[in-house]
């Protein structure tokens, strides 16, 4: 598979470009970016000999030998570059969050279909192993009916004070869209339930307005500061579960987490905060167990990497042309959902499925 980059930036440095150097059936044969030098570099570093490099992704999607094209820019261009490598005959795999609105995620889903390749978005966290595990424990019965559920995505500071985070024309919100998403996508996907009804919501910039504040990336432009630094959501459901969304960039707290999520079903709950852990009822007795997730044959020599199962699960969905660990039209509901907790939070009322969000 010759694969090319648009946007080679540090989610393409520090994820993308290591993963996919590490298959033996890929070449990365085309680097494209903004700033000259950035391209020119990722090629030095990871590209194939004569591996081409330009600053218009135009040229990249047109280029004849490519097969597969990743789309890491700024979230307010996955759209357009996604549909015009589609309608060129590109497999894609755009970084998360899929697009800025439901509208424009809809647009690269209707380019997949036109063309007939394959679209997939980056929420990596569903190739962790404790998510991997869940997975195949709730769909083998072991949760019963999951009604009710914590998404979260929780820095006591983290915000990322480079490229541009805090810009909402470019990314199109801040911590939902950049952390958040990923902690929608897991809950949503765990309980395989998109069927959202109405979701309600705040957000804030209480601390990301503020100046002095300790932060490990640095400081930020608090005076332009045109994000939410957190969000806090209710997501109902058609079948009436409900998940409630925390996640924040800057935040008072102890327990801070990686994108996570808490489980109540009718049969067992599971958590994972310091690990995955999985409570219920057996045999009369209350019981609580933590699997040990590194003891199967692939982490035999030590965990994978989340990015590398992620890279090689998507080149191997296009050489043997099967589905997708993420499908484009799971990632949409979860933009759909992003869109109606920004709405909620701005107008403070409720935003319905059934409003135009699905």
């Amino acid at each position: 598979m010759r694969v090319g980059i648009v946007g080679v930036g540090g989610i393409a440095a520090s994820k993308h470009l290591p993963a996919l150097s590490r298959l033996p059936n890929v070449e990365l044969t085309a680097f494209c970016d903004i700033v000259e030098a950035r391209a020119r570099k990722g090629a030095a570093e990871f590209g194939d000999p004569g591996a081409s490099v330009c600053t218009d992704y135009r040229r990249l999607v047109e280029l004849p030998d490519l097969d597969v094209v990743h789309v890491l820019t700024p979230n307010c261009h996955h759209a357009a570059i996604s549909a015009a490598a589609l309608d060129a005959g590109k497999h894609v795999l755009c970084e998360k969050p899929m697009a800025v609105s439901a509208e424009e995620g809809r647009a690269m889903i209707a380019a997949a279909r036109r063309s007939g390749k394959k679209l997939t978005i980056g929420y990596q966290n569903r190739f962790r192993p404790d998510v991997q595990y869940l997975k195949q424990f709730c769909a083998d019965g072991h949760m019963g009916e999951i009604y009710l559920a914590h998404a979260l995505a929780l820095r006591r500071r983290g915000l990322p004070a480079w490229g541009v985070y805090t810009d909402r024309q470019q990314q199109g919100g801040g911590a939902l869209i950049d952390a958040g998403t990923h902690a929608v996508d897991l809950v949503l996907w765990l309980m395989d339930n998109y069927a959202w009804d109405s979701v309600m919501a705040v957000t804030s910039d209480r601390l990301g307005r503020r100046a002095g504040l300790v932060n490990p990336s640095g400081r930020w432009d608090h005076e332009h500061f045109e994000v939410e630094d957190t969000a806090a959501a209710m997501i109902r459901f058609q079948n009436g579960a409900a998940v409630l969304v925390e996640t924040s960039w800057l935040l008072n707290t102890l327990q801070g987490c990686r994108p996570s999520y808490i489980l109540y079903g009718t049969k067992a709950g599971a958590d994972y905060l310091d690990g995955l852990r999985i409570n219920g009822e057996s045999y009369g007795r209350l019981y609580e167990t933590y699997p040990d997730l590194h003891s199967g044959i692939r982490y035999a020599e030590g965990r994978l990497h989340d990015d590398f199962l992620e890279a090689e699960h998507w080149i191997d969905a296009i050489v043997n042309d099967t589905q997708p660990l993420v499908r484009a039209e799971e990632a949409l509901a979860v933009t759909e959902i992003i869109d109606g907790i920004y709405e909620s939070a701005q107008t403070g009322r409720a935003v319905y499925a059934n409003d135009g969000n699905s």
